[in-house]
């Protein structure tokens, strides 16, 4: 994966320019809206590049990116991950071309969705409501609501329609149409000002296993049919909001079936949402990233290693899939995941240094994940500012930490006797700190350890 400025340097270039108009009334949605989801400096990128536009037009100056570090006070990896996310969630697009050795980018501002589509829009309202809580969700739902006119016996609807108000074209006036259409055509190269109206988040139907879901599914109690395109993109959506796979889905679609075999997608969503709910306490699931963002990685050269070989995996899993590795494939408790989330979330931690902190905990600890212990370290690493897979396993190694979450050099009158099986990462440093006297002992240890972590490994790899 390529590094930050492997992809963007201070003096490339770039031009803005907007899918759309933007309105005014979009700042209230990217404020309310979006700014929960995407934090406070991607909404700065934002609205920084949507002010280089002039007013009433769709393209900016030529500006480098020395520049917009300088507008927004961020260097150039905070200024690419804010892009990254703005990508994500569909504000953004970047195009780039290369020219005898030189960069320029073009950006396009993407308006954000209307408020309607977006507390309709299954996925990113969810998100929304679990960041803010349902009070402040609610106070919003109101904010960008209006009462519906009042279409009934008080109210009769009395609109004139186009032909009641104006009056066909008369032949000499159609034959002056003809003469000038070829000047109603727009010009080559050229598009009309207007507004494309936001698409929600999409989510690749292929990262769902289709055929398996269709395997567990008897043809006669759900037909094929009933698996239309929209309910293959709800699908799509639902598994990747709820972590749900293939076999887990059989069962919401069974109950989602209605009495002309077809599938209510609404009772879909109701399904899976409040089955979700009951497992994880009334919780809804929260925005985060799913593996270590690329300006993170320092992992950039193929790995030869066995240590390159663990930051590279670490750098591109997700921090779920390292849990359930360490724990030989068994899911994680509802209370485990929980602490994971809250991790996340409340501490800011790229999901990289997760996966060292579940490692590091979890061997330390006898495969158990303590939640005091994970949020001591957690709350650590946050103020030390840790974002690299490499930081974290240095700060790890040079600090022992106990099971109550402190480090054993405040406490001088026991020394504990370490019996942990910890990292091949974190027991080489160990091992320069005990006297030459006790190596001899520790190697067979050393020697049985090492075949465990390189079977760590095997299975990262596969």
């Amino acid at each position: 994966m390529a590094q930050h400025w492997q992809e963007i340097l201070p003096i490339d270039r770039y031009v803005v320019t907007a899918s759309g108009l933007l309105h005014e009334y979009d700042r209230k949605v990217l404020t309310f809206l979006y700014q929960p989801l995407i934090g406070s400096t991607c909404f700065s990128l934002y609205m920084t590049l949507w002010g280089e536009l002039e007013e009433n037009r769709l393209w900016s100056e030529t500006s480098t990116h020395h520049l917009l570090m300088n507008l927004l006070d961020m260097n150039l990896k905070e200024i690419y991950e804010a892009r990254l996310k703005l990508e994500g969630i569909g504000l953004l697009k970047a195009y780039v071309k290369t020219d005898e050795g030189e960069r320029s980018f073009i950006y396009e501002l993407s308006p954000p969705l209307n408020p309607q589509a977006f507390f309709m829009d299954g996925m990113l309202n969810i998100f929304l409501y679990q960041k803010i809580g349902k009070k402040h969700f609610l106070r919003l739902k109101r904010f960008f609501s209006v009462p519906l006119i009042p279409k009934d016996k008080e109210y009769q609807d009395v609109t004139r329609s186009f032909h009641d108000v104006f009056a066909s074209a008369t032949p000499e006036s159609l034959q002056y149409m003809q003469d000038i259409s070829g000047d109603l055509e727009s010009e080559a190269n050229k598009q009309f000002i207007g507004r494309h109206e936001q698409k929600g988040i999409q989510i690749d139907p292929n990262t769902f296993d289709f055929s398996l879901l269709m395997a567990g599914l008897n043809e006669s109690l759900v037909p094929k049919k009933a698996i239309t395109s929209k309910v293959k993109e709800v699908i799509s959506i639902l598994a990747f909001l709820y972590n749900i796979d293939p076999i887990e889905m059989k069962k919401f679609i069974l109950g989602a079936l209605d009495e002309t075999d077809e599938i209510n997608i609404e009772e879909l969503r109701k399904g899976v949402r409040d089955w979700y709910q009951f497992v994880n306490y009334d919780q809804l699931p929260s925005l985060i990233s799913r593996t270590q963002p690329v300006a993170y990685h320092v992992q950039l050269t193929e790995p030869k290693t066995p240590e390159e070989k663990l930051i590279r995996s670490y750098e591109t899993t997700s921090p779920l899939t390292v849990f359930k590795e360490l724990s030989g494939g068994v899911e994680p408790a509802t209370s485990d995941l929980k602490t994971l989330e809250e991790v996340m979330i409340k501490y800011k931690l790229p999901p990289g240094v997760v996966n060292v902190l579940i490692d590091y905990v979890m061997r330390k600890t006898d495969m158990k994940f303590t939640k005091g212990l994970v949020e001591s370290i957690a709350s650590h690493w946050a103020r030390k500012q840790i974002k690299t897979v490499k930081e974290a396993m240095e700060v790890a190694k040079s600090e022992n930490w106990s099971n109550e979450g402190k480090t054993s050099g405040r406490n001088t009158r026991k020394k504990p006797i370490r019996t942990e099986i910890l990292p091949d990462w974190f027991d080489e440093q160990e091992q320069s700190k005990q006297p030459n006297k006790k190596q001899q002992a520790r190697n067979a240890d050393l020697a049985a350890k090492k075949r465990e972590i390189e079977e760590m490994l095997k299975a990262f790899d596969d």
